[in-house]
């Protein structure tokens, strides 16, 4: 496990701190699954912001954490892994690059300074919540129901994830189909006494190509992807099997797993590998709103609060997580700990 670096962080408030703690947790590896390497720094970080701690073990080298200060009213949430592969930080000019600065390590910064700030003047009543698992199985977020009694007065939920500081109007659902047809192998010299089990598959494919599109004025457009396809045992045999995998970003009342099924050939069968519905928040009035492109742990979270407020929102690009060029500005970051606590003194007065 990681140790957080031993220099003592900066004592004052806002970005040397935030800059400071962001480069130290993005020097540690948290891929997914490698999670804990993050859980001496974000102890030290809680610790001095006076927080009462509490660990949620949830995989081996996989555990949720939690903060509280006073009787939670508010909980911001984000998640602690990120994809790999692993890229060191580095400050440059007035950003900071590497994997995690903006999905989601820079949302750990920006909640945490918001709440800083905020005890500095006297408002208490906060959570905050890491989860494990984000960018894979969502692990975390399913174990997290298991804490809902610690956070049973709260109001609403702010989960951080890159939205260039716009609350999201929603996230599409996803959809992993698993198409498989199924040949019969033959000699190449002698193609008709077998069943091409490839051409199947791109004829279906090709088909499906053909679904009209469907768009939502919050949600944003239906689209799918063709992320892996195999077939074939060799070059000089007609091929026995064949399959592809499919992941669709759905609406709501989304008939795209039926339409690809009603266009499989005679030897294709489908199989629902993942289906998570869509997912409409509440639009929050004084505040700018946009569709998002991604998926979240926001739909599971929000399951924590008792009438399923949920903001999802977080200085950065989403257009940026994942890349190799990853980074966050030093200006965002800053926005991002003004709106998280615009929000939170929101919903504390509503």
């Amino acid at each position: 496990m990681n140790k957080a670096n031993p220099k003592k962080a900066p004592a004052a408030t806002g970005p040397l701190w935030m800059q400071y703690w962001l480069l130290r947790l993005c020097e540690m590896d948290s891929t997914s699954g490698r999670e804990d390497a993050m859980l001496p720094a974000l102890h030290q970080i809680l610790k001095e912001m006076g927080a009462e701690v509490f660990e949620q073990p949830v995989a081996p080298g996989r555990t949720n954490i939690l903060a509280m200060w006073g009787r939670p009213r508010v909980l911001f949430s984000t998640h602690l892994d990120t994809v790999p592969p692993f890229i060191p930080p580095r400050k440059q000019g007035n950003a900071i690059y590497g994997r995690g600065t903006c999905d989601a390590k820079g949302q750990i910064m920006a909640q945490l300074e918001a709440i800083r700030q905020m005890l500095r003047e006297g408002i208490t009543g906060f959570a905050w919540l890491g989860v494990v698992g984000e960018e894979t199985d969502s692990l975390g977020a399913s174990a997290a129901l298991g804490i809902s009694d610690r956070v049973r007065d709260c109001r609403a939920l702010i989960n951080g994830e890159p939205t260039d500081l716009k609350l999201a109007t929603g996230q599409r659902g996803v959809l992993h189909l698993r198409l498989e047809c199924t040949g019969k192998a033959a000699h190449s010299g002698s193609p008709e006494l077998g069943l091409d089990a490839n051409w199947m598959l791109i004829d279906w494919l090709q088909r499906v190509k053909g679904i009209p599109t469907l768009d939502d004025p919050d949600l944003g457009p239906e689209v799918w992807n063709l992320g892996r396809i195999e077939g074939g045992q060799a070059i000089n045999s007609i091929s026995a099997h064949a399959e592809a995998h499919v992941l669709a970003r759905t609406l709501p009342r989304s008939l795209f797993s039926l339409q690809v099924d009603d266009l499989k050939p005679e030897h294709g069968e489908i199989h629902v590998l993942l289906s998570e519905p869509a997912d409409r928040y509440p639009l929050i009035s004084g505040f700018d709103h946009a569709p998002m492109p991604f998926g979240s742990d926001a739909p599971r979270l929000r399951e924590l609060i008792p009438d399923h407020t949920v903001v999802l929102v977080g200085p950065g690009s989403i257009s940026l997580a994942h890349a190799e060029n990853e980074h966050i500005t030093l200006a965002a970051l800053a926005q991002g700990v003004a709106l998280n606590k615009r929000l939170a003194v929101h919903f504390l007065k509503d």
